[in-house]
């Protein structure tokens, strides 16, 4: 498979004094009407996603309100956000108050610590070990996550995220180095075929040594605004979802009891593993959302995405970080 993809002719839209330009150079000016032609790098990408990765910055609630405002329109035509759009296209865009947002400071330090830690790079796909703390991409008033930052530190004009982790996890995250890369590992993820192993230190000391959960998760939002999920067998909208765990080892922290736990989701919700482990009465140490009375003393989200089985690669993983590792007994034989 190659990046190229069957091009169709876009509507004669524009004088001779208004050309588009490549969707894959940034915009510069946001104070004014952009035309941007869509290349094979996001051929058949949905119209929402190809807009936030060029108005970065711009709250995802103002893209939609701008498309459903028809100041976005493609081939010159009303559209929706769902919308794919094709190579050739041309996507119009009404000024919107970007125009004096400065490019995010990636300090060399960080630049370099985050090239260090790649554990897996060809020609299309690139592995990162994302450490806690640090967003995989910007918004909600953060300047830059994970991918812009690579983006600015590697130069590269196509990176673009394949799933996504919690800021708080630390990490396995898969970013694609061209769109082909990133269309099959989606399809996989879609159909199941990659499976995530995470580990994680986890409250008490569960009495089987192996189980699934099964319980259907529902989002959900508080009065302040913040994104929640919960366990709900009652509401239709709750979807299905599935997680097996094995225990490692049970040990005590500060005289707790706790586990050390590698999770496999089958499913692919928000939040489900905390929420899965919280609901069997085994929150995430740290999980400051669904474990607030954590007494552990530990002061970090103890989830880890560990290893990656994709299919058609070798196992990728990324070792368990000093500040959930120096927590385990001296005996501890993590998994192979």
């Amino acid at each position: 498979m190659t990046d190229d993809a069957t091009t169709h002719e876009a509507p004669a839209i524009f004088n001779s004094k208004t050309r588009p330009q490549s969707a894959d150079d940034e915009i510069s000016n946001f104070g004014k009407v952009n035309y941007l032609e869509v290349t094979r790098h996001q051929h058949d990408q949905r119209l929402d996603n190809f807009l936030l990765n060029r108005l970065k910055g711009l709250p995802k609630s103002h893209i939609y309100k701008m498309i459903r405002s028809d100041e976005i329109r493609v081939n010159n035509k009303r559209c929706k956000a769902h919308d794919r759009v094709q190579r050739e296209d041309v996507v119009r865009i009404a000024p919107v108050e970007l125009a004096t947002r400065e490019k995010p400071i990636i300090s060399t330090e960080f630049a370099k610590s985050l090239l260090a830690r790649v554990v897996y790079e060809d020609d299309g796909l690139l592995v990162l070990n994302k450490p806690s703390g640090i967003a995989v991409h910007g918004g909600s008033g953060l300047d830059f996550g994970v991918i812009e930052a690579m983006r600015e530190v590697t130069g590269k004009k196509y990176l673009e995220l394949i799933h996504r982790i919690d800021k708080d996890t630390s990490g396995l995250l898969m970013i694609s180095k061209k769109r082909s890369t990133l269309k099959v590992l989606q399809q996989h993820l879609v159909d199941k075929t990659i499976q995530k192993h995470y580990l994680c230190l986890a409250k008490g000391q569960p009495a089987l040594n192996e189980q699934r959960i099964n319980a259907p998760l529902l989002r959900y939002t508080l009065a302040s605004g913040e994104r929640r999920v919960k366990v709900d067998s009652q509401d239709l909208q709750a979807k299905e979802s599935q997680t097996d765990i094995i225990i490692h080892n049970r040990f005590t922290i500060n005289s707790q009891p706790v586990s050390l736990i590698e999770a496999k989701p089958l499913t692919g919700r928000t939040h489900q593993i905390r929420v899965h482990l919280a609901h069997i009465g085994h929150a995430i140490l740290g999980d400051d959302k669904y474990n607030v009375h954590d007494k552990s003393g530990v002061h970090r989200l103890c989830l880890h995405a560990w290893r990656l089985d994709i299919p058609g690669y070798k196992t990728i993983t990324a070792p368990l970080p000093d500040d959930m590792a120096d927590w385990l007994p001296e005996t501890t034989k993590l998994p192979e």
